[in-house]
């Protein structure tokens, strides 16, 4: 696999495609903390940490609107891959839907959302993009 991140995405994309419940995706340190911020941020209901095997399984529980069975993730949006990086500086950091959607950066102080970088003046790889 040469993009984990772009898979962990398409697994995600997939299961609320499809209307699962539930998502088991393998883990690794960068996709555990994106999926903390998508629990802060309230884009998924819960996750656990499951040490299963060499590298474990990150179980994330889907977020729906009960009424409308509508997702609370329209759209995850992959930004940089290996073949090109994209990086920021804190001035140039891109807004998602108006300040609306989040941005996941990579940067010297760890992952974050946009506006915590830009907070901190910080810049770094935009790796994703959700709303």
């Amino acid at each position: 696999m040469t993009d984990p991140i772009a898979d962990y995405l398409t697994r995600l994309r997939n299961a609320i495609k499809a209307k699962h419940r539930v998502v088991d995706v393998p883990a690794s340190n960068l996709k555990k903390e994106i999926t903390k911020i998508l629990f802060d941020k309230g884009y998924i209901l819960n996750f656990k940490f499951v040490d299963d095997g060499p590298q474990g399984t990150i179980k994330i529980a889907l977020k729906y609107d009960l009424v409308n069975k509508v997702n609370a993730i329209k759209k995850l949006e992959r930004v940089s891959s290996p073949g090109l990086r994209r990086y920021v500086g804190y001035k140039d950091m891109p807004r998602v839907l108006n300040g609306l959607g989040i941005a996941v950066l990579s940067t010297s102080k760890g992952v974050m959302t946009d506006k915590e970088a830009r907070e901190l003046k910080i810049g770094g790889e935009v790796l994703c993009y959700v709303y």
